[in-house]
């Protein structure tokens, strides 16, 4: 039999639905998988076999029963960020030391009800919080990629670096993933995956441990485009639950893909090329408007204005909504609890002692940004900002654009450790240069792979979308994904 972790999403489900191999069987391939790589790439934080074949037993039973739904089968990791009934769930941060939520989020309810199994909980950035899978209480995820002729190790990307990892990896079919200022769309950059950030409202957020709450946005990472739309289409629903979700049909979107583009009008906008972006990032996005052009969609220089101002708004929008958003985990009824001399001696050694440095930093700058004095300075203008941003999106869609291709990341994957990066907040913070303003506008969008760099690592291409257009997201990133061809890791793990 062939190795079965080999399978996309697409191919296991057929193979599933012609009984030509059971979901024990693809289910207990992932799990050796994962016993076997998962030391060396720290990818799970935690693993559920027990629930995994009892999963997919009754995957089978429903396969031979002729009641599959659409994911029957399908084996996925589930980033810890997700609440999920009875299992770790951590937002790999200390201060939730043993919390094993009584609830299950909608969105991994609605995997469930598709027939996905769990086959664990995936490694992250701390609430969240990073561009490089390094705040994680439990350690760096390792990007299963490595530079030509090297044996450094190299960042996953991040938030959802465990995601990526274990895609690319091949220790899960999919995963899911979130997304509040790129944190889907780089690290399938830096790991040679596809990742979608749908619209906001798409997914609903309940049960989600939430980071910035009018950015947040779960969505997929997979292997090819084509089971990042199997995966939306379940992940998707309106829910009473969560009020900015939208009541609004969810398409077909497998159906679109291979779809021409003739007629589209792709947009290039010029404030993207920004200063001591490498060559290679410019040759490949040329490549990609070469690509869109051969494939019929025609090409339109554009103007987004405001796009410079985007990460300094963001880096005041969204730790001023986490400081809100975390101040809820005290030590009182849930997680890690420090003893202290009084309630308020308590509060601050369990805050001390259970958050991260990155995730202090930025419940500092949130809290500094709301306090009296400077919200009009600084929050209040930086929505003002995110208006104008959300405007220039709209004009531009206004005139006919159907989507807007960028490049994803400003570089290929770096260092774990890397001393520039660790010394300097900032630096590091940049990553999100081309992907922050997606959030800012609520818009969709998606990274796909688009080639290597000089020292043979992924870099991707980025498309945006109007809102709750995930599918010519979809229809235009496959024709990127054909004409680049697959990417993946060479095996050292």
């Amino acid at each position: 039999m062939t190795d079965l972790t080999a399978l996309t999403i697409a191919e296991a489900r057929d193979q599933l639905k012609a009984r030509a191999i059971t979901a024990t069987e693809l289910t207990s391939a992932y799990l050796k998988a994962i016993e076997t790589a998962n030391g060396a790439l720290n990818a799970y934080i935690a693993v559920t076999p027990d629930k995994a074949l009892d999963m997919a037993k009754a995957s089978d039973a429903r396969l031979a029963a002729g009641k599959a739904g659409a994911l029957e089968g399908i084996p996925l990791g589930i980033k810890d960020l997700f609440g999920t009934e009875g299992v770790h769930t951590q937002a790999c941060s200390h201060i939730l030391d043993g919390f094993k939520p009584h609830y299950e989020s909608t969105v991994t309810s609605n995997l469930w009800a598709d027939g996905a199994v769990m086959l664990g909980k995936l490694n992250m950035d701390e609430f969240a919080m990073g561009s490089s899978n390094e705040s994680s209480y439990y350690g760096p995820v390792k990007n299963p990629w490595r530079a030509n002729g090297s044996n450094a190790d190299l960042v996953p990307g991040g938030s959802s670096g465990g995601s990526a990892a274990a895609v690319a990896a091949r220790l899960c079919a999919g995963a899911t993933a979130t997304d509040t200022g790129g944190s889907i769309r780089q690290p399938a950059a830096f790991t040679g995956t596809v990742g979608i950030k749908p619209t906001y409202g798409r997914c609903s957020r309940w049960g989600i441990v939430a980071f910035a709450s009018s950015l947040d946005q779960a969505g997929p990472i997979a292997r090819d485009v084509r089971d990042a739309a199997i995966l939306l289409k379940s992940m998707a629903s309106v829910d009473s639950k969560d009020t900015t979700s939208v009541d609004i049909a969810i398409p077909d979107y497998e159906s679109i893909i291979g779809k021409p583009l003739t007629g589209l009008k792709i947009g290039i906008p010029k404030e993207y090329r920004v200063e001591g972006m490498p060559e290679e990032i410019e040759k490949l996005w040329q490549q990609g408007i070469a690509w869109l052009k051969d494939a019929g969609a025609s090409i339109v220089d554009i103007s987004l204005p405001h796009t410079k101002y985007a990460l300094p708004a963001y880096y005041i929008v969204a730790p001023a909504e986490a400081s809100s958003n975390l101040a809820r985990y005290d030590g009182v009824r849930f997680g890690l609890r420090v003893p202290g001399k009084d309630i308020v001696d308590m509060y601050e050694r369990t805050r001390a002692s259970g958050f991260g440095d990155e995730v202090k930093r930025r419940i500092m700058i949130g809290t500094y940004v709301l306090s009296a004095g400077y919200y009009d300075a600084y929050y209040l203008q930086a929505q003002k900002v995110r208006t104008l941003i959300k405007k220039d999106f709209e004009d531009v869609f206004h005139a006919g654009v159907d989507a807007i291709l960028t490049p994803a990341t400003p570089s290929a994957a770096f260092g774990i450790a890397d001393q520039d990066l660790a010394s300097d907040p900032v630096k590091m913070y940049l990553n999100d240069i081309f992907t922050v303003t997606v959030n800012m506008a609520g818009l969709p969008g998606i990274a796909v792979p688009a080639g290597l760099d000089s020292r043979g690592l992924p870099l991707g291409l980025q498309l945006i979308g109007r809102p709750f257009d995930e599918e010519t997201l979809f229809q235009t990133a496959y024709v990127i994904e054909q004409a680049a061809g697959r990417f993946n890791a060479p095996k050292w793990w």
